[in-house]
């Protein structure tokens, strides 16, 4: 409840229990066991930022929180607080937030969108469950896209490119080193299974522009951003790693503001565990950054979790705002833990710490939060006011209305897919075959015209080799004709030097021998 500058929001005896706006960005802890009043206490806060001007983000894990946006009533134990402590005459009134629902399943809400780029390698690699050889690899993928100037947008764009590193190992690793394609192959399975589970819709754009949440309405209240996580929490690793996203991208996309009268924007995270789980060395250590540094952006961070022992302790030390509701200690580890719990609390002498959280009841809880000095104040025992929005859940009716009156709605609704990776390199691999096919078509009709040509020398030579048999043979007839002509004339002549009918045989034969013996020499070649 905002009351005076400050969010009151509970009793401690006769004491009223406030939040100092100007302290809210120094991250809070809601934790408690299973029924203890967790829910109760996040819808109390969230409303009590909304009234002040402050937009929220929530995510919702049962479809319960939906029903903020309509104002409560006085069933049940919301009317005994209001009776027991007077709180009509102090100004509290139902009434709804105004809210704005997403679902990365686009089921229950608006669709919420990122884009592989975004997310980058460190939170792809852990939502993929990938060892740390395969995210090496996915890391100098990604090097390699922003070199080649390659947009990876959605998942298709990366199992495209991851392909094309395969199919090009042998280049690719003389800039970037050698990559296993077993490692590539191990990759695209992943993602394929993680497509299958919805990340094919949640990569992709119009992608959220986080800035659109830090919005008020037209009553200056801050807007409720409802995350629907009933099918999301079904898949742990990847609401642990979206939070995660989140938060590194507010991060990097607000500016430095400092201290003000009141945070710029308050998240909470319920299920806080899932965000660490697994979270280790780099992915750890930068988590814990952006959260000891985005108190600078005028953002505050609340994690609701079962036992504060699921916080980092690098991470719980920020936590200075803690409402600690029942814990249980039947086991030994868990009585340690309760015993870590109340030791983080300042000593308050009117009351055991630690007897205390172990007999807690639902709505009560140990609380210390930071005066206007930046002080945690010592443990107090108190009791959280009800909601002034519905503990009702919403039907989908009216969600439905409200989803699609939203004046985001038009913006994220339909999803696009733009000109990144996975078209470049199918035009790329088209334009390759077709110069491959080019190519082909350009040797087949080298080496066709070479056939052709040999075919053509062959011929010419034979016609060549004929030509000069018949020339070798002509000349051989003209010089037997002609040298048995001479011959005989010689022969004639010779044959009257003898004298008589033998002479005349006699020199005819050796005449017409020896003319065509000296003529075929001359001309038969």
């Amino acid at each position: 409840m905002y009351k005076e500058g400050k969010i009151w929001f509970g009793m401690s005896g006769d004491e009223k229990l406030y939040f100092d706006t100007k302290m809210a960005n120094r991250h809070g802890l809601i934790a408690g066991a299973t029924g203890t009043g967790k829910t109760t206490t996040l819808r109390t806060l969230a409303e009590s930022f909304s009234d002040c001007g402050v937009p929220v983000f929530l995510s919702d894990m049962k479809g319960d929180l939906a029903a903020m946006c309509r104002p409560g009533n006085a069933e049940g134990f919301v009317g005994k607080r209001i009776e027991e402590y007077g709180l009509d005459a102090e100004g509290f009134a139902f009434h709804g937030c105004p809210v704005a629902f997403w679902d990365i399943y686009a089921e229950k809400g608006m669709p919420l969108r990122a884009t592989v780029s975004e997310m980058g390698p460190v939170l792809l690699a852990k939502i993929l469950g990938l060892n740390a050889t395969q995210e090496a690899v996915l890391t100098v993928a990604f090097k390699a896209a922003d070199d080649e100037g390659l947009l990876l947008i959605d998942t298709k764009d990366l199992k495209a490119f991851l392909n094309y590193v395969g199919e090009t190992a042998d280049v690719f690793a003389m800039k970037y080193g050698n990559v296993s394609k077993q490692s590539l192959a191990a990759i695209i399975r992943a993602i394929v299974a993680l497509e299958s589970e919805g990340g094919e819709q949640f990569f992709g754009e119009p992608a959220l522009n986080i800035t659109d949440w830090i919005k008020t309405d037209f009553n200056g209240k801050g807007v409720i951003n409802i995350l629907d996580c009933q099918r999301l929490i079904h898949n742990p690793n990847m609401y642990g790693t979206f939070m995660l996203w989140m938060i590194s991208e507010l991060y990097e996309t607000l500016p430095e503001v400092g201290d003000q009268e009141r945070p710029r924007m308050v998240f909470f995270f319920d299920e806080a565990h899932l965000l660490f789980d697994n979270a280790k060395g780099e992915l750890l250590t930068k988590l814990e950054q952006v959260v000891k540094l985005i108190r600078s952006k005028g953002v505050g961070i609340y994690f609701i979790t079962q036992s504060p022992k699921d916080i980092p302790g690098g991470i719980l030390a920020q936590l200075n705002n803690k409402i600690q509701h029942g814990l249980r200690a039947y086991t030994p580890a868990e009585q340690k833990a309760v015993k870590a719990a109340a030791e983080s609390f300042r000593i308050n002498p009117e009351f055991d710490t630690y007897e205390t959280l172990i007999n807690l009841g639902i709505g009560e809880a140990v609380v210390s939060v930071l005066d206007e000095g930046g002080v945690p104040t010592i443990a107090k025992k108190g009791i959280i006011l009800p909601p002034q929005c519905s503990l009702d859940v919403l039907d989908d009716a009216s969600r439905a209305e409200i989803i699609n009156g939203s004046e985001l709605y038009l913006k994220y609704k339909d999803y696009y897919d733009r000109d990144s990776a996975y078209e470049f390199l199918q035009r790329k691999g088209v334009a390759d075959n077709e110069a491959a096919q080019r190519q082909r078509a350009l040797a087949e009709e080298e080496k066709e015209a070479s056939r052709q040509a040999a075919a053509q020398q062959k011929e010419a030579e034979k016609q060549a080799a004929a030509a000069s048999a018949q020339k070798k043979r002509l000349f051989k007839n003209v010089a037997g004709t002609a040298g048995s002509t001479i011959g005989r004339e010689l022969g004639n002549t010779l044959g009257s030097s003898i004298g008589g009918s033998f002479g005349k045989r006699l020199g005819g034969n050796l005449g017409s021998s020896l003319g065509r013996g000296i003529l075929g020499t001359l001309f038969g070649k």
